[in-house]
């Protein structure tokens, strides 16, 4: 979603800037820890000439914000070195500034779901896609999501619609659900859309996991937030999950939980949305942009990310895609995620499935691996209407890795080794070659084969 029209008239810039601590800083950070209303005091905060901050943008901490450097102790608001903020940058000669002061400026491009561009009719239902991840041998040795929240970053869940499809309420944490400034609706009561579909096809592996509404892609005129839409809302809302996962607070943490997996169908369709190519705070060719290492820390803390892999594949790409090629990118391609294709019921790869290698600057040998998509489940959008595109394989992928995450720890387990072994024991598919290609990544998700690998069957 564009930011609104005033702030283009003013000719600023939407931007995330990289900046030191200071204790406005750190308290707005504590405050969105604490579930306190995270505003910046602007008048106590040094800030870069030519910048305006955004104060209903809680500050995220970020530690050094340098790669590979992050840990879950430097993030924490006390003791972190740097802090992400949201500003608007008056442009230098026409173009977008480099620096301000000496401080980095990144882009937050605009984010949308990955809806299919496809029209045709379901190819089978939920119970085809149960029954080739061999759901019920996995709920018969356990493996069924209990005391396993996946979040569901997306346009925010309707629990009404999935109490009706499921005959049955399921498990919801609305205390760690996230909702940005500006935001009116309660977890888990927004409009019926993507993310009510991204829910109920998790719950299909995982019938027992307890769902955690992140609705970054909200409208506002919803009861979004004000910034939905754009990588902001990430970054906020990665920022909260990291937070309730990392700090034990007295009411609320995720860390009750034996794990936390991060269910992403969406994703920058034009590179026009982003900064120019060149630009040094560009988001989708860039590992070091503020949300990747937002990516890393949360991986690093034990966190399962899971990613669609696009829906621009060269035979049917969405109409808002602006190439076919190199299409899987920003987080959708970084190293600490598993980032998902999409097949139908038959094994069959759709044709709108971004394809790999993703864009240069990112780990190429993505997509890693297959999850199906298209069949008949939620109905989200209209009777008969099929969960489809990359949209619906990523959840169902996230269900299979809180399946697992019933048994197996992320301490013993971590996220990189579960990607791992997942790649490991992907199903291939004739007459594609063993090993990663372009299609498929490494295969279809099995997740029947993945858990007699770690020896949970």
């Amino acid at each position: 979603m564009p930011e609104p029209a005033s702030v283009f008239n003013r000719g600023r810039i939407p931007v995330l800037l990289v900046i030191e601590g200071q204790e406005p800083l750190r308290e707005s950070a504590a405050a969105s820890a604490e579930r306190r209303r995270a505003t910046i005091d602007i008048r106590a905060t040094r800030m870069p000439t030519g910048a305006q901050i955004d104060p209903d943008f809680g500050a995220v901490p970020v530690g050094g914000a340098k790669q590979g450097r992050m840990s879950l102790e430097a993030v924490q608001p006390a003791a972190s070195e740097k802090f992400i903020i949201r500003a608007f940058a008056e442009p230098k000669d026409g173009k977008i500034p480099e620096t301000l002061d000496g401080h980095a400026v990144f882009s937050q491009p605009r984010i949308e779901p990955i809806l299919t561009c496809g029209n045709s009719a379901p190819l089978g239902d939920f119970t085809n896609v149960a029954t080739a991840l061999n759901c019920a041998v996995l709920k018969a040795n356990g493996l069924t999501g209990k005391n396993v929240a996946v979040a569901i970053a997306d346009t925010g869940i309707n629990l009404a619609h999935l109490r009706n499809k499921l005959s049955g309420m399921p498990a919801f944490d609305a205390a760690n659900s996230w909702n940005g400034p500006g935001a009116t609706t309660s977890p888990g009561q927004y409009p019926l859309n993507h993310g009510t579909m991204c829910a109920y096809d998790a719950l299909i592996a995982a019938p027992a996991a307890t769902l955690v509404d992140v609705p970054i892609l909200a409208n506002p005129t919803s009861g979004g937030s004000t910034m939905a839409g754009t990588l902001a809302a990430a970054v906020s809302a990665y920022s909260h999950l990291l937070a309730r996962w990392g700090v034990a607070f007295a009411a609320g943490d995720l860390a009750k939980y034996a794990g936390l997996v991060v269910s992403n169908s969406w994703g920058v369709f034009d590179p026009s949305w982003d900064f120019p190519p060149g630009h040094p705070g560009r988001y989708i060719d860039n590992a070091h942009h503020p949300f990747n290492l937002l990516v890393g820390v949360l991986a690093a803390s034990g966190v399962d990310l899971v990613f669609a892999a696009g829906n621009c594949g060269a035979e049917c790409p969405d109409a808002r895609c602006a190439a076919t090629t190199a299409t899987i990118t920003g987080a959708n391609a970084h190293s600490d995620v598993l980032t998902v294709a999409g097949c139908d019921t038959a094994d069959q790869r759709v044709g709108y499935s971004s394809q790999g290698p993703s864009i240069a600057g990112m780990p190429a040998e993505k997509p890693d691996i297959t999850a199906y998509t298209h069949f008949l489940g939620s109905e989200a959008f209209g009777s008969n209407s099929p969960d489809s595109g990359t949209s619906a394989a990523c959840p169902v992928a996230a269900g299979c890795i809180a399946a697992l995450r019933t048994k197996v720890s992320h301490s013993t387990t971590p996220p990189g080794a579960l990607v791992a072994q997942i790649r490991l024991t992907a199903r291939q598919v004739a007459p594609n070659p063993i090993g990663w290609n372009l299609d498929y990544g490494h295969g279809i998700i099995d997740p029947l084969t993945l858990a007699q690998s770690i020896g949970t069957v």
